[in-house]
């Protein structure tokens, strides 16, 4: 096992990384894919140093000593500690990322990536495979999502651009989930809130069950065809879009759900 403690601003390289934990408190952090020789670059630094970690089985950690990974969203320390960050490994590495208020670029794995943020905005480019990412009010965008991904917040964000998700599930107490979808045969996507606004769009030709809930919250659909019914307590808008193979979910409490559709090809 190597160590550095990084006080100033610096580059390392690593022979091999097979696992990275990243663990910051503010500033900026951008984790990329690269078929290249697996590196470290620290831009900018503040007076709290960085201790990096390359285990002997190529695990890389680079962090603040005292902040922990499941302490992270209950971290609270005075002062900033900032710092600027780039990562290069591996796409198919496993990644663990965690920021408190830092913003947070992730791009193009293929494995199994965690994310956690207090305040931090974070961006999920070009990223597959297994996706796990929880905020308290850190809102969060996925570009060309394929794989699985599972979004908690309370009062976060979620923004799914150009998505053809396997599975999607995304649960919020007031963030709002805007989500641009091509759904794949076997896609599953199950999003609720509380009394955040969920707005979706479906390419104009798409093979999905749907279901949109709501307790006193709005529903509307773009796509014709759906059937309307109200009980007390909860609406639905139910129906099959095409054959059906897929499935799509949306339940709010008091929010609104809105169904778009896209252009027609």
């Amino acid at each position: 096992m190597r160590q550095w403690t990084i006080e100033k601003p610096e580059q390392l390289a690593f022979d091999s990384v097979s696992r990275l934990n990243v663990r910051i408190v503010a500033g900026r952090l951008a984790v990329l894919a690269s078929d290249g020789p697996s590196t470290l670059e620290v831009a900018g630094i503040d007076d709290s140093p960085l201790i990096v970690t390359h285990e002997d089985d190529g695990t890389l950690t680079v962090a603040y000593k005292d902040l922990t990974w499941d302490g992270l969203l209950g971290w609270l320390r005075a002062g900033r500690r900032e710092t600027t960050l780039t990562l290069t490994v591996p796409k198919e590495c496993p990644v663990n990322v965690g920021v408190v208020s830092a913003s947070a670029v992730v791009a193009g794995f293929e494995s199994r990536t965690s994310v956690k943020s207090v305040s931090g905005e974070i961006v999920l480019d070009g990223v597959s495979g297994e996706i796990h990412a929880d905020t308290v009010s850190g809102d969060m965008e996925s570009r060309s999502l394929v794989g699985d991904l599972s979004f908690k917040s309370v009062s976060g964000e979620l923004t799914v651009a150009q998505g053809t998700p396997r599975r999607l599930r995304a649960t919020t107490v007031s963030g709002r989930i805007t989500a641009d979808l091509e759904l794949p045969p076997t896609g599953h996507v199950t999003l609720n809130s509380v009394s955040g606004d969920i707005v979706l769009r479906l390419p104009h030709a798409v093979e999905t069950d749907v279901t949109l809930r709501s307790t006193s919250g709005r529903l509307a659909a773009a796509f014709p065809g759906l059937d309307h019914s109200s009980q007390p307590g909860v609406k639905t808008l139910t129906g099959r879009l095409g054959g059906g193979m897929a499935s799509l979910s949306a339940t709010t409490v008091s929010a609104d759900v809105t169904l778009l559709k896209g252009e027609q090809a």
